[in-house]
């Protein structure tokens, strides 16, 4: 099912969504290329961490709508890659590798930390959520996205053990630009629960949020935890 119809985009104002399929990748912004998953995680900013003047931000991502819209807002944006086979903190192509479970980054650099699908990927949560907490500044947020099952318990699918993967469940799978389709395993399915994960590494408040309206149908609960 295609579409088109006007409406104010929350990274770029007055636009065009389209929608070439049902899928939420397959509905766009015409002028910042935002899907709905940006765009939830846009709004979110919007409403939580605005204005972004002067203060710094850090995106799990070297590129995409949400990357140009904190360039455009943020004071400053750090961003970064995770390579398998990149030293956290070294370069390939320019852009900085890092891994969320050992930030090479100082204490309370940032103000605000985001990031779109990425912890279900990550083997160690905790410590991820940990770090994000380590790197904000008092009072900062992160901002993200993951695929979340509302009024459902988080599932772990696969852990490390013993050097290596132990799955739990079926083995699942996504893709992603750099790697391709079906090369990034899923260690877990979330549910409303990670909101207790949050606090449970640091977090004063954690919060599930959705942005009022929504585009085709699609929009996105967005995790909002204040340091």
């Amino acid at each position: 099912m295609t579409g088109l119809r006007g409406f104010r985009c929350p990274s770029c104002g007055p636009s065009l969504l389209v929608r070439l399929g049902n899928d939420e990748t397959q509905v766009r912004c015409l002028r910042c290329r935002g899907t709905p998953i940006h765009l939830s995680v846009i709004a979110a900013i919007r409403e939580f961490a605005f204005p972004l003047a002067g203060r710094a931000a850090c995106e799990l991502s070297s590129r995409g709508a949400l990357v140009r819209f904190l360039q455009r807002h943020a004071g400053s944006l750090a961003t970064s890659e995770y390579f398998d086979d990149v030293p956290p903190g070294g370069l390939r192509d320019g852009v900085r590798c890092e891994d969320v479970q050992a930030l090479g980054y100082a204490d309370a650099s940032f103000d605000l930390f985001t990031s779109t699908e990425v912890f279900e990927h990550v083997p160690d949560d905790a410590a991820g959520f940990r770090e994000i907490r380590r790197t904000l500044k008092p009072g900062g947020l992160t901002i993200f996205t993951v695929p979340l099952i509302r009024g459902a318990s988080t599932v772990e699918r696969a852990r490390l053990r013993d050097g290596g993967i132990e799955h739990l469940l079926e083995p699942a799978w996504h893709g992603d630009r750099l790697r391709g389709a079906g090369k990034v395993l899923v260690f877990r399915d979330y549910g409303d629960d990670i909101v207790e994960r949050l606090l449970a590494a640091g977090f004063a408040r954690a919060r599930l949020w959705r942005p009022p309206v929504d585009w085709f149908g699609h929009a996105r609960d967005v995790v909002v935890a204040h340091a």
